[in-house]
Parts: C-alpha cells; sequence; structure tokens
C-alpha cells in the first residue's frame, strides 16, 4: 500500500442493500492506491459466532470490524480493511468480513450463496467460521458450498459434458481453512490422541451407501475434499465467561482464557506465514487495481442475471492492463527516443539504430507487463504503433535535414548569388572563375557538421536550380571556343547524371534498411513473445500439475474408502486436465 493510503478501519466493500450487492465507490478509491501485491483473506459463517473478533486480531486491532453484542447480524455486505502485511514485507494484507449467513431476520438465502461466492473468487485463503463441533448441522449450514458450481464459472464457454469445474475451481480458489470456536471435546479417534487438521479430515469422510440420506451426507464433504485440496483446522475454546463475552472488544489478553489466546495466536501466525498472495490462473499476482477489477467484474456480472466468470474476470482485466500496457510502452519509447535522438542524424541508419535499441525496450515493457492478450491484438496495436514512430521520426529527420542543409547554402551561396546578379561573373574568363568559386562553396558546404542525410540531394537540387544561370555565363564567356563550350555542357550533363545515379542508388539503400529494419522490428516481437510464451507455459505447466497431483491424491484416497463411482468421476476430470496440459501450437505475429 502506498505511503499516503491509509486506513483507520474497515470500509463496506460491497454493499448487501435491499436484496441488491453494490460495489462502495470509496473502497474501490482505496484499492486503486494499493500497488503493492495483496494476499487476501476472507471469512464467512453464521452470524454472531465471532468472526469480525478474529478478523481483528488479523489486522493488530482490538476495534475495528463490528462484533455487535446482541442476536443480530452486525456486518451487512462484505467489508474491507487494507493494512501492512506483518511478515510478508512490499505486501498488503486485505481482509474481508462478511455478514452473518443465515441472518433469520434478513431472510434472503440468495444474497446469502452470491457472499459466499464472491469471498471464494475474491480471496486467497477463506476462513470459514463455526461453533462447535463438526456435527452433521455443521455441514448442513456449510451447503453454499455445494452451490458453487451453480454459482461460479471457470470457463466462460465450458464444455458439453463438462457437468463441474472442480479441476479448474482447484487452480484458482482459496485455501480453506475451518475455525470452530468454543470447542470442548477431547481430540481421541480410536483411542489415539489427534490433531485438529486430523479431525477435519476424518469428519470430511464419505459414507457407503446410495440413499438419498447418504447423497446428502457425502455431497458438502465432497465438495469440500475437490475444491479445496489444501485444508487447515483451528480450534477454540470458549474465549472467556459468557457474561464477559459481550465485552470482548475491551479485554485484555490477561482477561481472556490463556488457551483461547494461544489459539487465536497459533491461527494468526499460521495466516500470516501461510496465505499466499492472491493469484489468477496463469501467475498473474494480483495488486489493489487488479483485485478492484475482478470486485467490478463480478458484481456487475451478479447484478445482470450471469455468473460470475473467472474466465471473463481475466479477460476483462487483461483488456484494461494491456491497453495500458501498451500506451506504458509507448511513452517510454517517446521519453528514450527524445532524450537519444538529434535530429537530424548524420545516416539513416544512425536514426534506425536508435529506433531499435528504444524499440527492443518498449517491447520488452509491455511484455512484462501484458498478460492473456488474446490472439496478440495488443501487440499488434503496439508494433503497428512503433512502426507509426519510426516513421514520423524518419520523415521529421528528412524535414529537419533538409531545412538545415536549406540554411546552410543560402548562409554559403548566398554572397555568390549577389554576385552573379551584379554581373561580376560576366566577362571574358568570368565561367572559370564562376565553377572554380562553386567548387571551392561546396567543399565548404561539405565540410559544415550535422547536416543530416538531405546533405547531398538538397546540394544537387540547389545546383540543377542555378544551370540555367551558370550555362548563361558560359555561353556568354568570349574566352571560349565553341568547341570548348559544347566540352563543358557535356560535362555538366555527365556530372549532373552522375548526380542522379548516386541518389538514386542512395535511395534504394534506404528502402532497402527500412524493409531490413521492419524484418527486425518483426522478429523482436516473435523473440519476446516466444520467451514470455515459453514462461507463461511453464507457469501453467506448474500450476496443472499441482492440480494434478491434488487430483490424482483425492482420486486415491476415494479408491481406498471404496467410493469406485466418485473415483471414476474424478479419473475423467483428471484426463481432461491431462489433455489439456499437451504442448500447444506455436503462435504466430501477423
Amino acid at each position: 500500500m502506498t505511503s499516503e493510503t491509509h486506513m483507520p478501519g474497515p470500509v463496506c466493500l460491497i454493499e448487501n442493500t435491499t436484496g441488491q450487492l453494490v460495489v462502495n465507490q470509496e473502497a474501490l478509491k482505496i484499492l486503486s492506491a494499493v500497488t503493492q501485491p495483496v494476499v487476501v483473506v476472507a471469512i464467512v459463517g453464521l452470524y454472531r459466532t465471532g468472526k469480525s473478533y478474529l478478523m481483528n486480531k488479523l489486522a493488530g486491532q482490538k476495534k475495528g470490524f463490528s462484533l455487535g453484542s446482541t442476536v443480530q447480524s452486525h456486518t451487512k455486505g462484505i467489508w474491507m480493511w487494507c493494512v501492512p502485511h506483518p511478515e510478508k514485507p512490499e505486501h498488503t494484507l486485505v481482509l474481508l468480513d462478511t455478514e452473518g449467513l443465515g441472518d433469520v431476520e434478513k431472510g434472503d438465502n440468495q444474497n446469502d450463496s452470491w457472499i459466499f461466492a464472491l469471498t471464494i473468487l475474491l480471496s486467497s485463503t477463506f476462513v470459514y467460521n463455526s461453533m462447535g463441533t463438526i456435527s452433521q448441522q455443521a455441514m448442513d449450514q456449510l451447503h453454499y458450498v455445494t452451490e458453487l458450481t451453480d454459482r461460479i464459472r471457470a470457463k466462460s464457454s465450458p464444455d458439453v459434458d463438462d457437468c463441474e469445474d472442480s479441476a479448474e475451481f482447484v487452480s484458482f480458489f482459496p485455501d480453506f481453512v475451518w475455525t470452530l470456536r468454543d470447542f470442548s471435546l477431547d481430540l481421541e479417534s480410536d483411542g489415539r490422541t489427534i490433531t485438529a487438521d486430523e479431525y477435519l479430515e476424518n469428519s470430511l469422510k464419505l459414507k457407503q451407501g446410495t440413499s438419498q440420506k447418504v447423497k446428502n451426507y457425502n455431497l458438502p464433504r465432497l465438495c469440500i475434499r475437490k475444491f479445496f485440496p489444501k485444508k487447515k483446522c483451528f480450534l477454540l475454546c470458549q474465549p472467556a465467561h459468557w457474561k464477559k463475552l459481550t465485552q470482548l472488544e475491551t479485554l485484555h489478553d490477561n482477561e481472556l482464557d490463556s488457551e483461547f489466546v494461544e489459539q487465536v495466536a497459533a491461527f494468526c501466525s499460521y495466516i500470516f506465514r501461510n496465505s499466499k498472495t492472491k493469484t489468477l490462473p496463469g501467475g498473474i499476482k494480483v495488486n489493489g487495481p487488479r483485485l478492484k477489477s475482478l470486485v467490478l467484474t463480478y458484481v456487475n456480472a451478479i447484478s445482470s442475471g450471469e455468473l460470475p466468470c473467472m474466465d471473463n474476470a481475466v479477460l476483462s482485466l487483461a483488456q484494461t492492463e494491456n491497453s495500458a500496457a501498451v500506451q506504458k510502452a509507448i511513452a517510454h519509447y517517446d521519453q528514450q527516443m527524445s532524450q537519444k535522438v538529434q535530429l537530424p542524424t548524420d545516416t539513416l541508419q544512425e536514426l534506425l539504430n536508435l529506433h531499435r535499441a528504444c524499440e527492443r525496450e518498449a517491447i520488452e515493457i509491455f511484455i512484462r507487463s501484458s498478460f492473456k492478450d488474446v490472439d496478440h491484438l495488443f501487440q499488434k496495436k503496439l508494433a503497428a504503433q512503433l512502426e507509426k514512430k519510426r516513421e514520423d521520426f524518419c520523415k521529421q529527420n528528412l524535414e529537419v535535414s533538409s531545412d538545415r542543409c536549406s540554411a546552410v547554402l543560402k548562409d554559403i551561396f548566398g554572397p555568390l548569388e549577389e554576385d552573379v546578379k551584379r554581373g561580376i561573373y560576366s566577362k571574358p574568363g568570368g565561367y572559370h572563375l564562376l565553377i572554380q568559386k562553386i567548387r571551392d562553396l561546396k567543399n565548404k558546404y561539405l565540410q559544415e557538421p550535422r547536416k543530416g542525410i538531405q546533405a547531398e540531394e538538397i546540394l544537387q537540387t540547389y545546383l540543377r536550380s542555378k544551370e540555367s544561370v551558370t550555362d548563361a555565363i558560359l555561353q556568354t564567356d568570349q574566352t571560349l571556343t565553341e568547341k570548348e563550350k559544347e566540352i563543358e555542357v557535356e560535362r555538366v550533363k555527365a556530372e549532373s547524371a552522375q548526380a542522379a545515379a548516386k541518389m538514386l542508388e542512395e535511395m534504394q539503400r534506404k528502402n532497402e534498411q527500412i524493409m531490413e529494419q521492419k524484418e527486425k522490428s518483426y522478429q523482436e516481437h516473435v523473440k519476446q513473445l516466444t520467451e514470455k510464451m515459453e514462461q507463461d507455459r511453464a507457469q501453467l505447466m506448474a500450476e496443472q500439475e499441482r492440480t494434478l497431483t491434488l487430483k490424482l491424491q483425492e482420486q486415491a484416497r476415494l479408491l481406498k474408502e471404496g467410493f469406485q463411482d466418485e473415483s471414476k468421476q474424478l479419473h475423467t476430470e483428471i484426463q481432461k486436465l491431462q489433455e489439456r496440459m499437451k504442448p500447444p501450437k506455436r503462435c504466430i505475429i501477423s
């Protein structure tokens, strides 16, 4: 978070009013200023279960998120608090507290489901907070997890037979943490002491059978196992005597149960050390502006009656950022060229070399800042703009050189033109004097520095414009015979033709240099794009390998527990994932 951004307390990020979810503009402004990568921790659970207390502890504060002290749900919608990450330098911890699920006064299960889905989409660690034990009632209250495939889409166009996106979901779903409040049981199983994580794993075991009751029992457990491969459980005892619970905000640690204090400290330590930077598929690290874009895209989709889609959210974000990446690259090119180029350049190649160096840096900036550039549309826009910039510089170089040469010619040949007008050379022997003077002035002109690439062409154009004057002086020079005059005329013609041929050759060479530069520009784009695609492919493969490993582990567990049908279904997902992991065709910019 930038030094200018300070949040003394939470603000509402997504308001839940009259059955509608509305994004709060003040919160979006705050996110816009958070330039660091964000670690997003969200908490959900039934109302009045102490969610806000845990979030305040993560923020390092006693007060902040509203705790409330009655049976009414206090937090409406999703509230946000951005604080410096206590253990990850240059990262911002974004805490999201949600309104209590199942508020009887609200009576809006539809919005509860959407808030649950939004916290899944926005967070990198998802905390589910409940009271007591992991009983069937607790699982029934977590029915929102069974609705995720009806609320969220991973791809904008899923396969026809792809009834679930669970393999896709694993790639962007957050880590799952279950906090059990007021837990008072002894942790034992089959006569041995178990850990909280083992307690959670045992609670997620499936039952054999095909009855509807068994299916209802297994469904939430299957969803948690498939969607959240990485799971963690924390057991928290009652914090204080029940009469003091309404004063939890004001109680010091020494007034709380010491075991509860230790348990909360362990929870916070785990969150700080293990919660990952919010990352989108493809290894795209999320910062404040990107999180803002996700919030807007998801809420707008819900408001318009559509399903929030990860693919669409990433593409929408890519559209904005790739456009900005083009502008950033062009701005860098303009800045570098303005610093390095002094027009006119002595040769075209000098200008092209400067252009190529600045172009290479501009492409690097674009490649580094862009992602999901479908069909390379934005890179093609960059290439077109850079080509236009090169053409403009070449044109400007010609103009500046022409102006400079014309000024030098006027300064050098001006006095000679005045002498010709006064008739100084209209006398016997005047022609040879004029020719010698022109040769001397030409040498003086050629020795003038920084005339640029038009030096020869402007000189020849000037001399051709004066041929009628020199010819008139030649014809009137009485010291020359007719034969000598004819020889001189032919010499002048030959020199003129030679100069014209030289200019034509120079023009062809310049065209070849331009075409060569175009090819080098294209190759530079392809080279850097290929390197980026290889990096992206490696990142994607790593993600898919992790997903595949987790799927295979879950399949093995299902087989071990004797659930053949569920294992076969997972095997189908694994096959689809392996098919997607095959190398893609090489992309070409055209």
